[in-house]
């Protein structure tokens, strides 16, 4: 299955329609020969996934294409594909037949590239593919060939690798593969776009190439000139191609635009149009598809809600179809099919607010194999596993003896397997286990070696965290720590190492990511994390970035801001100018947003504010605008109160009046709408409650 990457800029507009439409093929020849003009002759000697489907099969003898029917060691075959002779009779071939050579001979020299690289289970080294790329100079792609030779070709080179890019990399390597890339996109979109007489576009030439599209935009070659405009060439076609898919093609389509869309390839109308295409055929054919289908198509449909595909009725029934296949195939999935749908249904879960039917079916039928597969997970499938059922808790999923078994069963493997995760999984372990810990999950001795085992990792890998793991781990340890009555060994030494991060790389934050970030360093503060120079520091570097973002933040993230901001206050944080501004940024957007705060926003927010008022903050009129506005709905929401924010409440309320706040009308209807609920949960008050709400 090809691997996801849990939690996925910039957009892509579609390109007009006469974007696409070159005046004749000579436009295409002189495209193709500008961009070829560019590579030079030189002398000297990725990550992609082998592709699991077979392509187009040709007969016809060809020295390198029956490589591996012969007895040779791996690096044998290599050898004879980068022979000077075989693109000499490419040459020869093309030019001898020109203008009518379909290009066959290439596209079988580029499958027995990708046999090569099938039969080692790898894509192509950088040493190998330099050597190639040496060749592939003269790989000279003309306006005559046919439809089946481009898209084997891209086909095969894409899933061998030839395409992606390593580093280091050669000037010259990336000249000739930007300009070979270049001439096959050219040659594809100019055959999407001919007269349909002169077409000769199949079904799975579609599905290969819209896979291949995919795979190079995980390379990251979308920027490629020519690359949108193939996309959209190919997605036109999906429409009318559409009785043609099998199965098979179906899965890769799905997964394909689901790829595509998660590396902000243009969400255009026509992506949006060739799922709803293709949704009615995975009901249709629900019975047909394999367990790696299956797994294909619901990480691709939960990656696709992930970036923002709307659930339609036809989403919703081809995700119906598709669940009860899991319970039913359960059997057959290999460890990282069942990660990855675990991932998926995670995630739909998450984008969800009403609970899947048949959902509860298809985790229970993986979770039971987790158990017995749990020597065969990679480090990925083992962090997209943790971080799935601390989704699904987080979600409303039971902690069923099945669940805590897994999850037990996972944690001794995160110790084992801890130098090679890479940073988003470190990440998205430490975020799991916070989560998992924050719903339930007791310290036991396997959770503190799992923690105890990633935090090291933390500083090993500094270098590598992009703003949103640093963000997930600083709010993962704040959590941790939270729960946990001991402080845990090695987190000081890993919070010290993400703040100078902080700061590095202060504008790459949004507002979310402040918000979490501020939250994190008030929180652990709150549980004993000094306030070290490096902190303050940190603290004053995000605190202007909410001044600057002001207009940004949600309703959610104005609570936190100011709980934070009166935390960090509370604990002995100076009053800087730029805290004053960041609160006074945050103050007019309780009252504008007043209508979306839930229960426990509205007590942190009359606490947050009784605080920053206790310590010097002055009574502006925004002050005494937000605090009435929050008055206003405490009434309307005061039958939805936990026991701890009525407390935190009646506490605010009476701190605000001590601090001088005029006893509004307000102010006395929410009192009386709350002392009610006092005597109502009197049993559930812990001492510490009784002790504040006796002051209050």
């Amino acid at each position: 299955m090809h691997r996801s990457s849990a939690g996925i800029s910039g957009l892509y507009a579609r390109p007009d329609n006469n974007a696409n439409q070159p005046d004749t093929r000579d436009a295409f020849s002189r495209r193709v020969q500008y961009r070829q003009g560019t590579v030079g002759q030189w002398d000297n000697p990725p990550r992609t996934t082998p592709v699991h489907h077979e392509f187009y099969h040709f007969s016809g003898a060809y020295p390198a294409q029956n490589l591996l029917c012969r007895s040779v060691i791996p690096a044998q075959d290599f050898n004879a594909l980068i022979k000077q002779e075989i693109m000499a009779g490419l040459v020869s071939k093309s030019n001898r037949y020109t203008p009518f050579y379909d290009g066959k001979p290439h596209s079988q020299y580029a499958n027995s590239i990708k046999k090569y690289t099938s039969a080692v289970k790898r894509p192509l080294n950088r040493v190998e593919q330099s050597q190639l790329i040496h060749l592939l100079q003269n790989f000279t792609v003309t306006r005559s060939w046919n439809w089946r030779s481009l898209t084997t070709t891209l086909h095969s080179l894409t899933s061998a690798g030839v395409f992606t890019p390593h580093n280091p990399m050669e000037e010259r390597v990336q000249l000739t593969q930007t300009a070979l890339l270049c001439a096959l996109l050219d040659g594809i979109i100019l055959k999407c776009i001919e007269k349909p007489e002169a077409r000769d576009i199949d079904a799975q030439g579609i599905a290969n190439l819209l896979w291949a599209m995919a795979k190079l935009a995980d390379s990251g070659l979308e920027r490629t000139p020519g690359f949108k405009e193939t996309v959209t060439a190919l997605l036109s076609h999906v429409h009318a191609q559409k009785d043609q898919f099998i199965p098979q093609h179906i899965a890769n389509l799905l997964w394909a635009m689901s790829k595509l869309a998660n590396h902000r390839q243009a969400w255009t109308q026509g992506l949006n149009e060739a799922v709803a295409t293709l949704l009615p055929h995975v009901n249709a054919q629900k019975t047909h598809f394999k367990a790696q289908e299956i797994a294909n198509l619901l990480w691709a449909m939960a990656k696709l809600v992930d970036n923002g595909q709307e659930q339609t009725p036809g989403f919703k029934e081809a995700l119906a179809a598709l669940l009860p296949r899991v319970n039913i195939q359960k059997s057959q999935f290999i460890p990282q099919h069942i990660a990855n749908l675990l991932w998926a249904m995670a995630k739909l879960a998450d984008n969800e607010k009403e609970r899947i039917p048949g959902i509860n079916e298809a985790v229970a039928a993986l979770l039971s194999y987790v158990q017995a597969k749990k020597d065969q997970f990679i480090p990925q499938g083992i962090a997209n596993l943790l971080w799935a059922m601390a989704k699904l808790v987080d979600n409303g999923q039971e902690r069923t003896p099945e669940l805590n078994e897994a999850v037990a069963v996972l944690l001794p493997r995160v110790n084992a397997r801890k130098a090679n995760f890479i940073p988003q999984e470190i990440t998205s372990l430490l975020w799991a286990m916070a989560k998992l810990v924050d719903n339930g999950q007791k310290w036991t001795p396997e959770l503190k070696e799992a923690v105890a085992a990633l935090l090291p990792q933390v500083k090993v890998q500094k270098v590598n965290f992009q703003p949103q793991e640093i963000t997930n781990l600083l709010w993962a340890m704040a959590k941790l720590v939270n729960s946990k009555q001991e402080w845990i060994p090695g987190l000081n030494e890993a919070v010290a190492t993400l703040l100078p991060l902080v700061n590095a790389q202060k504008d790459q934050f949004n507002a979310q990511g402040i918000t979490n970030l501020l939250w994190a360093m008030a929180k652990l503060v709150d549980n004993g994390q000094e306030q070290t120079p490096e902190l303050n520091e940190t603290v004053a570097v995000l605190l202007l970035q909410v001044i600057a973002q002001k207009v940004n933040f949600k309703s959610q993230g104005i609570a936190n801001l100011l709980w934070a901001m009166a935390k960090l206050v509370d604990k002995g944080q100076e009053r800087t100018p730029e805290l004053n501004k960041a609160v006074a940024a945050s103050l007019p957007h309780v009252n504008a947003q007043k209508a979306h705060f839930r229960p426990q926003e509205i007590a942190n927010l009359l606490w947050a504010m009784a605080k920053l008022v206790n310590s010097g903050q002055e009574r502006t009129p925004e002050l005494k605008e937000a605090v009435t506005a929050l008055l206003r709905h405490m009434n309307a929401h005061k039958a939805n109160f936990k026991p701890q924010e009525i407390t935190n409440l009646l506490w605010a309320m009476a701190k605000l009046v001590d601090s001088g706040l005029e006893r509004t009308p307000e102010l006395k209807d929410a009192v009386a709408a709350l002392l009610p609920h006092v005597n109502a949960l009197k049993d559930q008050f812990i001492p510490q409650h009784i002790a504040n709400l006796l002051w209050a």
